[in-house]
């Protein structure tokens, strides 16, 4: 009994580990030997924590394993993982040492499948439409006759010498500047989007063309991205989409502001055809000189028509009535002016005979005289106010006397 109680002693040579060191020896293993690799699987238990990041289980028939991909990671994502979806994921096996479980650190994760693209694509395109993004009132005007115009696409793909192959047919003088990038593969996107912001920078283009030629869903998977989405709704510069062929649509294809189902066609619907263009305006000139030729003709005719009616003859009749009036009148204005002159002369010369008649020297000269008191120089109008020895001034016609009175003689007694 005694022997058991007692505490065994290690055996000689052997390695005890903690449990923390055997984990950490078991993560350190495990983190420095797989490489970074790419698992698919289908997604179950999908939960996204109130801290951005995401948490669930990979599985396949017979095993599962859990995963993690942290909210910087996630962000980027251009769908919505859910339970049941197909996904290829890339990522590092890790170890959580607190639970002592190995777990999958997802740093990259795409749907598996053409259904889960489609999925995704649905998910993206009813997001953004949401948003707005596909309304026409942000649609832009494509002008009618760009001088330059910004291309985004490959620059060894079909895409771009259909484009210059068309647009130097149709208009030669407009002016074509490339961006390169790739246009299918991962960095894709970001290239196509980064492009688009820097024509918005450049600013020296009337119109940007973004496509790619034909190719799988997969490959035409970059024009169906949200930054790309996002790239083109905030362009000033009108954004013609062109990717793939006809029958396909892309999440680029909404956001533009116009879609053309082939490059082909967005270069004929960027430029008109410059020969088309040419006889249009012939045509037009033509027409507008006709028009103005006959539209002076009848002009003319109708002033030569005017200026032959009576209408306008009848003025210059009035005018010349008007004028001999005028000289009727001032011939009678002249004969009553002359009359009234007359009578005015006569009527001076009976004043100035009334003048004459009244002059006192004429009453003199007819004999009579005036008396004078010399004291005081008043008119003697009455004898009675005289008294003997006054002085008295005589005036006559001719000539002047004093004299002195000898005697009165008033009224009545001479």
């Amino acid at each position: 009994m005694v022997e058991f109680l007692l505490e065994p002693e290690p055996a000689p040579g052997k390695k005890i580990y903690s449990i923390s060191e055997i984990t950490r020896k078991i993560k350190h293993l495990l983190e420095n030997t797989l490489p970074t690799i790419w698992l698919e699987g289908e997604i179950s238990n999908f939960k996204r924590h109130s801290s951005g990041h995401m948490y669930f289980v990979l599985k396949d028939e017979n095993s599962q394993i859990p995963c993690v991909m942290w909210r910087g990671r996630n962000n980027g994502l251009y769908f919505t993982p859910q339970d049941g979806m197909k996904v290829q994921a890339r990522g590092n096996v890790t170890v959580y040492e607190k639970r002592g479980s190995y777990q999958f650190e997802v740093l990259q994760m795409q749907p598996a499948g053409i259904g889960e693209l489609q999925m995704a694509f649905e998910q993206l395109k009813q997001k953004l439409k949401k948003e707005g993004l596909f309304d026409d009132a942000h649609k832009k005007r494509i002008p009618l006759y760009p001088e330059r115009i910004g291309i985004v696409t490959s620059p060894t793909g079909a895409a771009i010498r259909d484009l210059v192959s068309v647009i130097r047919r149709r208009f030669p003088s407009v002016q074509l500047i490339l961006n390169p990038v790739r246009v299918q593969g991962e960095e894709a996107a970001a290239e196509i989007a980064r492009a688009i912001d820097e024509f918005n920078d450049y600013g020296d283009v009337d119109v940007l063309i973004v496509g790619r030629g034909g190719g799988s869903l997969e490959d035409l998977w970059p024009f169906n991205e949200e930054i790309v989405a996002r790239a083109i709704f905030r362009s000033k510069i009108p954004v013609i989409s062109a990717v793939g062929h006809e029958i396909d649509f892309g999440i680029s294809d909404f956001v533009a502001d116009l879609r053309a189902p082939t490059p082909s066609a967005a270069a004929e619907l960027a430029v008109r055809n410059r020969e088309e263009l040419l006889q249009t305006i012939r045509h037009l000139a033509q027409k507008m000189f006709r028009h103005v030729h006959t539209h002076i003709n009848t002009h003319k005719e109708k002033v030569t028509y005017l200026a032959n009616s009576y209408a306008l003859r009848r003025p210059s009749d009035v005018i010349k009535q008007y004028f001999q009036r005028v000289d009727e009148l001032s011939k009678t204005l002249e004969t009553n002016y002359l009359h009234r002159l007359e009578m005015r002369r006569g009527q001076v010369t009976s004043l100035q005979k009334q003048l004459v008649s009244l002059n006192p020297k004429s009453i003199l000269k007819r004999g009579y005289s005036i008396c004078y008191r010399e004291e005081t120089g008043e008119i003697v109008r009455d004898a009675a106010f005289l008294k003997e020895e006054d002085r008295l001034h005589l005036q006559f016609y001719r000539g002047k006397a004093d004299s002195v009175v000898k005697k009165v003689m008033p009224e009545g007694l001479d």
